[in-house]
């Protein structure tokens, strides 16, 4: 009985630890989900985009967009890829509460004081009226890339293996 409990806990914090990690260098599991995707708009051109959930940094959303723009040009054989265009958007929330207790109660505070040096102030409670409000960001960067071969003089252009070797070290695979 102890051992079941024992084993249930653990599984339920590792459920629990998953959610809370940035997002790691993989496919998206649904569109518009957390990851990679991406779209062939010609034999050559990709539009590739990386999404990132609120405790994946900006940096990281990029630099995992441009790991994939490399590892899909190794994939179909070429040398280096160009970033046509690119951009991160940024998308910022601010949670409060979840309701307001004094809200439909038939009950309001809604009186005011005076204080001799400040003037008429409203009234506030140290309980209720301090509400814990939280801000989360997630980024997406996406990019259009073509692939090439050969000679390269764009300065927007990237050698593929290079970009592989210099930012693999840095990518987070997903622990299974």
């Amino acid at each position: 009985m102890l051992r079941t409990t024992l084993v249930t806990l653990a599984g339920a914090a590792a459920v629990l630890a998953a959610c809370a990690t940035p997002t790691p260098y993989q496919a998206a599991d649904r569109p518009g989900g957390y990851g990679f995707e991406q779209i062939a708009l010609e034999s050559d051109r990709y539009r590739i985009s990386f999404s990132g959930n609120s405790l994946t940094d900006r940096e990281t959303v990029e630099t995992y967009l441009l790991y994939r723009a490399a590892e899909l040009a190794v994939e179909r054989g070429y040398e280096y890829f160009t970033v046509v265009t690119r951009a991160t958007d940024e998308d910022t929330r601010t949670w409060g509460p979840a309701r307001d207790p004094w809200r439909y109660s038939g009950f309001s505070v809604n009186y005011r004081y005076y204080h001799p040096a400040y003037g008429w102030y409203p009234w506030y409670d140290p309980i209720w009226d301090r509400h814990p409000y939280r801000e989360t960001t997630r980024y997406e960067a996406s990019a259009e890339v073509v692939l090439g071969r050969g000679h390269r003089d764009d300065p927007s252009t990237f050698n593929a293996r290079e970009v592989l070797a210099n930012l693999g070290p840095d990518i987070a695979r997903p622990v299974m």
